[in-house]
């Protein structure tokens, strides 16, 4: 990407077009429309799609002889069908003979420049711009110029909306459930608007689009049937001389507020809508506010993964977001795997957030506060107290996560336990408190954020039971962030005990909800223990299982979980020669008959998440207070025994590591970080992006620069900084939101650090920078020198 601000793609590569359409889709936060060609259909090779934040259907599929439900992220009524041919030749369908794509990162525009030859010779040449509105949220639009250069004529341009979709973008889904609409409406205005409506099968959601398609002197006639609609113009031609078509399409469900229907409502906002230029302009002007926002400038060569991860962050959830009731889908809104749910990803995404727009982080925090209820009910499914927060979830906070997966090198059909990493409770509540930490927001700590915070901790006291033999309390059955490991060998019994990240990040949870009931002003502290029937003699016990809970090591280092050091080493040397690529070790043992639970392999950072989340320091607070003896190797030990055996099989992984190891080897820190940072531009999972964006690794990619290489944390009323700049990395100079500061600047080189705040009515800043503290007014600067 030599211009950081611009992906292009030249020709068309069949085996590259799943991963462009994603690269470069286009959305605001209210939707996402993958890159896919106007004239594509689904073939195999193309897949439009465009999905609504929050939009899901629930239907039932036959698996391996049983009956299993999932709830699956819609791909929606198609709105961008556009086509054209010369009179009595045939529709063009792609591809064509010359074309280059290019994104415009800084105004969310797509262009598409391409040279089309029809059977018979003649050349046209297109152009078409593409964009979804960040000023109009439900508006989507397409603009088509088309200069015949070697004939004259009538050229005719179908513009339609096709309803005839289904879920089909991930392989391995294949023979489940894909058809989610089941009744269609559709037809033609008398005011030249099409429109189509859409029912779901399984759900109340309803999708009404209503398109408008303009060009000077065309002639118009429509086209309908079953869940398609139609306009096709026909406009006169001659060699040379451009001709553009625009469409522009509303776009509403039964979701949304403030309309009569979405039918209506749609109708209203495409006959009103301006041109392509007049919504360009407004467009543009929105995301200019957002990347102000989000400026970060780093003196490193080749930026532009950089703009382009947050750019897709920022189309997934926007300002357009806060009022729809939607958390932060693991793989955005572009496409269908793990069928758009929502999983703990929002922990790598709200650490940015809460630095740039906090209103975005607590709308996360508050979509999971409305699920509170749904999460006691998972608790007590279990014969427990408190909130589990599923692993997946979906629209209305149940666990989502599926009962069985496909293994596509053996054909076989698995059970599936991810549902038993409870960890993703402990995220929740990480989240609240680092929210309130970045912004002093008391009052939703009052409203939702300490409630959320004791019920969790309530679920951790809940879920420990006492160890005699060890005067200890441990936590079983459960999954840590590995993944790989789900069962003891041997043992029909799923889950594992005393994971080492679950229980210290549980005894972290139980010792914040106190410090929420103590941030909070008294009368608000007495009202929420009486709401939960919070005694003492309960919080008595929160203090006892947080004090006291069995952390397993062995050699020297925290054991990823009790009986860990029991496993047998891999030949790792043996795999590497026969297997070039051992990120899906899982699916490779178990089609040798093998499972990974034999082994000491790890498919992504389990125990290391822990300094990913806290500080070295922080981590041995929180051994002590358990009673263990943490001294300063332990990070270097720990991080050392379990790289060796961590075949990064999630994005996630490389974003941990560069974390981890920034402190103590920064070129291997660095490497971690370049490859998270393209890990969606070069397909890093071989194949994954093509279903959608990892989230989590983007956000945690740009944060790496953001807080990893400042040292910046946000903890005990202050910021604090410690700068480790890789070699490579010369300076950084970022703009940050903090605690109603809309205008903190942090500016990092090799010998200084600068912090300064823009003229305001807000509180000073308390600044801590390796031992040295300082109070910085609105309006002042200070300079540190390291």
């Amino acid at each position: 990407m030599p211009d950081p601000w611009t992906l292009r793609h030249r020709g068309f590569d069949p085996a590259e077009e799943g991963l462009r359409e994603v690269l470069c889709a286009v959305g605001n936060g209210y939707l996402v429309s993958r890159g896919a060609a106007p004239e594509a259909v689904a073939d195999g090779v193309r897949y439009p799609g465009t999905y609504l934040a929050g939009c899901y259907d629930r239907a039932e599929s036959t698996v391996a002889g049983r009956v299993v439900t999932n709830e699956d992220l819609v791909n929606c009524p198609n709105w961008l069908p556009l086509t054209f041919r010369p009179v009595g030749g045939a529709w063009f369908a792609g591809p064509p003979a010359e074309q280059t794509v290019e994104l415009d990162l800084r105004r969310g525009l797509l262009t598409r420049t391409a040279l089309v030859v029809d059977d018979q010779g003649r050349r046209t040449r297109l152009v078409q711009r593409r964009l979804a509105s960040q000023a109009r949220p439900h508006l989507l639009a397409l603009e088509s110029t088309y200069t015949p250069e070697n004939w004259s004529g009538a050229l005719e341009v179908r513009s339609a909306l096709d309803g005839d979709v289904a879920n089909t973008g991930v392989a391995r889904y294949g023979g489940l459930a894909e058809r989610h609409f089941a009744s269609f409406g559709q037809g033609v205005e008398g005011d030249g608007l099409l429109w189509l409506e859409a029912a779901a099968a399984g759900s109340p959601l309803r999708i009404a689009l209503c398109a408008r398609t303009r060009a000077h002197r065309a002639e118009v006639t429509a086209e309908c049937r079953d869940g398609w609609a139609a306009h096709v113009l026909t406009v006169q031609v001659q060699r040379g001389r451009p001709v553009t078509v625009e469409k522009t399409v509303a776009l509403h469900t039964s979701r949304d507020r403030a309309i009569e229907t979405p039918l209506h409502a749609s109708r209203l906002l495409a006959a009103e809508a301006g041109s392509f230029d007049d919504l360009l302009v407004e467009h543009t002007v929105r995301w200019a506010e957002l990347w102000r926002r989000c400026r970060i400038e780093a003196d490193f060569d080749g930026t532009g993964p950089l703009h382009l991860n947050l750019f897709h962050l920022l189309q997934t959830y926007s300002e357009h977001s806060i009022d729809l009731d939607v958390g932060v889908p693991a793989r955005g809104l572009h496409g269908e795997a793990y069928r758009g749910h929502v999983f703990w990803d929002e922990l790598f995404v709200l650490r940015l957030l809460n630095l740039r727009f906090p209103e975005l982080a607590r709308a996360v925090l508050r979509y999971r506060h409305r699920r509170l209820n749904a999460a006691r009910q998972e608790a007590h499914r279990i014969g427990l107290r408190g909130a589990m927060y599923p692993w997946q979830s979906a629209s209305d906070g149940r666990e989502e996560s599926q009962q069985l997966h496909l293994n596509p090198l053996s054909g076989r059909w698995l059970p599936d336990h991810s549902h038993l990493q409870r960890h993703v409770g402990s995220a929740v509540a990480y989240n609240v408190w680092q929210y309130y930490q970045a912004t002093g927001d008391r009052d939703f700590l009052a409203s939702a954020g300490a409630e959320t915070l004791l019920e969790i901790a309530r679920f951790w006291s809940s879920a420990a039971s006492y160890d005699r033999g060890r005067g200890r309390w441990s936590i079983r059955g459960v999954l840590g962030p590995d993944e790989y490991h789900d069962a003891y060998p041997g043992t029909d019994r799923p889950g594992l005990d005393d994971n080492a990240y679950t229980s210290l990040m549980a005894s972290w949870a139980l010792a914040r909800a106190q410090d929420a009931l103590d941030v909070l002003p008294g009368y608000r502290r007495e009202e929420l223990l009486e709401r939960l029937s919070l005694d003492a003699l309960e919080l008595d016990r929160w203090q006892e299982v947080g004090r006291h809970l069995h952390i397993p090591f062995h050699e020297g280092v925290l054991s990823q979980f009790d009986g860990y050091q029991q496993l047998a080493e891999l030949d790792w040397a043996a795999y590497r020669r026969r297997y070039p690529d051992l990120r899906r070790l899982d699916r490779i043992l178990e089609a040798e008959g093998d499972t990974v639970n034999h082994y000491k392999a790890s498919k992504q950072a389990d125990t290391l998440m822990l300094w990913y989340l806290f500080s070295a320091r922080e981590v041995r607070d929180l051994l002590r207070r358990l009673g263990y003896p943490a001294g300063h190797e332990l990070l270097r030990r720990t991080t050392d025994y379990y790289l060796r055996r961590t075949v990064h099989g999630s994005t996630l992984s490389s974003v941990v590591h560069a974390w981890v190891l920034t402190r103590s080897d920064r070129r291997a820190s660095w490497r971690y970080f370049r490859d998270t940072l393209a890990a969606d531009l070069r397909d890093s999972q071989r194949g994954t992006t093509a279903e959608g964006v990892h989230l989590g690794a983007m956000a945690g990619a740009v944060d790496l620069l953001q807080r990893c290489y400042t040292g910046l944390e946000v903890r005990e009323d202050a910021l604090w900084l410690d700068p480790h700049l890789p070699s490579a990395l010369g300076r950084l100079d970022l703009d940050l939101r903090y605690r109603g500061h809309w205008g903190l600047t942090i500016t990092v080189d090799r010998r200084t650090v600068t912090v300064s705040l823009r003229e305001d009515r807000q509180e000073p800043v308390l600044i801590r920078l390796r031992g040295t503290q300082a109070v910085i007014r609105p309006g002042e600067a200070r300079r540190f020198h390291l």
